[in-house]
């Protein structure tokens, strides 16, 4: 994109929102009940703008809203007079400046690819290649809680037309059995995602693979069973339960990818552009895929915005197996407008250039931050 005074970024603005999530989102790490987010709106000088999102999880990512906020103040001034068209090398630069705090990057990263995509009219989809434009099938999310509240949860989901249960598990694996066992006597057809989260053992991974096996659930991924240096043990658990293993938290950068690779320690890699930015997510898509490997697409506790750009990866790339795109559907409010939709399981593909959405802040926000 050509410099020019019409196209340079004058304006960002960033401001705090919480939204309440409608069951408390309990994994082996943690556990949130509001989603403490952060929302970016960068302004050209021609008046086209863009969003962006930060969703920080401190329990999995480390960053809080708090050190996202700072890193906003600090990295949004290298921005202004820059063209939105240069968002690579600008997320370089942003990356080496403040390398701990990907998800404050990744909202001024997916407010800059917006606004080039929303001045040069081309939808974000477009911008990664449009390869698989098409409705798709997310997985469901069943935070970890007692059995009577998982088989609850389930049903509510499996009448909405849920059919994959990605079930939040490490924190004692005979509860873990029990839970999926529930659900898989109370609903047909259905399979399992088991994401640890760093929470087991290898030797309590086995385990649970095993209970699992004896009832006979379907499981199609055991995602991050262990923590996340302990590269040996997920090629273990690859190798003695012949369930494909995702690459998570084991994940946070590039070079974290072609350590996996090289280790074959997964059989699958999640993109989350939170654990590392929009530029370096594209980069360890495109370098799993050339290995072999295959895609899982996943987020923290983020709204439509965020999630996104993430669906725009999916459709402009080929090669995404699982989509875990499903935490808008457990907050409480949707404070976006436009953009992709939710048609029971799946999401919609969305018309317009960028994201094709907006977002406001209340009138009464006091805390809204402008850069200028």
């Amino acid at each position: 994109m050509p410099q020019s005074s019409r196209g340079q970024i004058v304006t960002i603005e960033f401001w705090p929102i919480d939204i309440p999530i409608t069951d408390p989102f309990v994994v082996a790490t943690g556990a949130r009940v509001v989603a403490e987010n952060i929302f970016v709106r960068l302004t050209l000088h021609d008046g086209t703008q863009g969003y962006g999102e930060s969703a920080p999880f401190p329990e999995v990512g480390g960053e809080t809203r708090d050190s996202c906020l700072a890193t906003l103040r600090q990295l949004a001034p290298l921005l202004i007079g820059a063209s939105p068209g240069h968002y690579a090398r600008l997320a370089a630069e942003m990356a080496q400046t403040a390398p701990a705090h990907p998800a404050a990057r990744c909202g001024l990263e997916t407010a800059m690819i917006d606004a080039y995509c929303q001045s040069t009219q081309v939808s974000m989809w477009q911008l990664w290649g449009g390869h698989d434009v098409r409705p798709r099938e997310t997985d469901i999310t069943i935070p970890i809680s007692t059995l009577k509240k998982s088989v609850a949860l389930a049903r509510g989901w499996y009448a909405q037309g849920f059919r994959l249960f990605k079930m939040k598990v490490g924190n004692d694996v005979d509860q873990d059995i029990r839970r999926l066992e529930a659900v898989h006597r109370a609903l047909p057809g259905i399979a399992f995602i088991g994401d640890g989260n760093q929470g087991f053992s290898r030797e309590e991974c086995l385990a649970f693979a095993r209970g699992v096996q004896r009832f006979g659930g379907t499981m199609v991924l055991l995602e991050q069973p262990v923590v996340r240096d302990d590269l040996d043990s997920m090629t273990a658990i690859r190798r003695d339960t012949g369930i494909p293993v995702a690459a998570d938290e084991s994940v946070r950068s590039l070079a974290d990818a072609r350590d996996v690779i090289a280790r074959n320690a997964a059989d699958y890699i999640n993109i989350k552009i939170m654990k590392t930015g929009v530029v370096e997510a594209v980069a360890i898509a495109e370098t799993t895929l050339a290995a072999g490997l295959k895609l899982m697409v996943g987020g923290m506790v983020e709204t439509r915005l965020a999630m996104g750009c993430s669906f725009s990866l999916v459709l402009g790339m080929k090669g995404f197996d699982i989509l875990d795109l499903d935490t808008p559907l457990l907050l409480a409010t949707d404070p976006v407008q436009g953009g992709y939709g939710y048609r029971g399981a799946h999401l919609e593909p969305w018309v317009g250039p960028g994201l094709a959405l907006t977002t406001q802040p209340n009138r009464a926000n006091h805390e809204l931050e402008t850069v200028q």
